[in-house]
């Protein structure tokens, strides 16, 4: 027999080979079931629960949250049941467009749609709430080369005032500006809202803040938050999908085609 031959049928090579095929057909059905880890079992947009079969999905898996906040087991079956879909399918197939109901600015669908992430603020590695107000981050300042918002009216996609900048936003870790807060009057007195800094712009030289994606008087309906020095991660989806929902259903004429 050849060098590296077992019998003369098989050989050391064939036996690498084959080893090596065993370990590639393994390592694919193990990621084919984590990747089956979060957001199984599926579910379809008509509300029915699609079973992928109890070998594909991994058993559950314990991960303890930073700072003592708990656990969390994915996969799992949890379902907040009580959040309705504020939408209106056009077409009984699946896939099929959905009309917002209501103000299509709340209705959390399409752009505006959010994940319910959890109700508590997100925090710093120290476990301190990572996204303050500089009133309360007093060592941060805004550059000296930058223009400081704080005192600037924000102006909508028509021209209209809709607030004043009251203060700026950072995250303690990323070292950067995330909201802008306004404070708009009414009628019933004075709100402060948040607004995302992603969807501003300084204009340094007219002393203003531009946002194009919804009009003045649409920032007096912006969510608010529960305390006025923290914001959980829940109510930062919330405002973030609040202006993404302006981006096309500030405007009627934003929902049709260009052509």
């Amino acid at each position: 027999m050849q060098t590296g031959a077992i019998t003369g049928y098989i050989d050391v090579a064939q036996l690498v080979l084959y080893a090596f095929w065993l370990f590639f057909f393994g390592l694919v059905f193990y990621l084919r079931r984590e990747d089956r880890r979060e957001g199984y079992p599926l579910e379809t947009d008509s509300g029915r629960i699609v079973d992928p079969g109890l070998i594909w999905v991994p058993a559950p898996k314990v991960f303890r949250l930073n700072h003592g906040q708990g656990t969390v087991a994915v996969p799992n079956d949890t379902r907040d049941s009580s959040r309705e879909l504020a939408a209106t399918r056009t077409a009984p197939w699946p896939g099929a467009p959905l009309i917002p109901n209501g103000d299509p600015m709340l209705a959390g669908v399409g752009p505006g749609s959010y994940a319910l992430r959890a109700d508590r603020p997100d925090l710093t590695l120290h476990g301190d709430p990572k996204i303050v107000p500089m009133r309360v981050a007093q060592d941060f300042s805004i550059a000296a080369g930058d223009p400081d918002p704080r005192g600037m009216p924000v102006i909508g996609m028509d021209g209209k005032t809709g607030g004043t900048v009251s203060d700026v936003w950072v995250d303690r870790s990323e070292v950067i500006v995330r909201y802008l807060e306004l404070t708009i009057a009414a009628a019933e007195g004075s709100r402060s809202v948040l607004l995302p800094m992603n969807f501003a712009r300084v204009d340094a030289a007219r002393r203003c803040v531009k946002v194009r994606a919804v009009k003045g008087h649409h920032f007096a309906q912006a969510p608010g938050i529960a305390q006025a020095d923290q914001i959980t991660l829940l109510e930062e989806d919330r405002i973030m999908a609040f202006y993404g929902a302006g981006t096309l259903y500030a405007d009627p004429d934003r929902q049709e085609p260009w052509l």
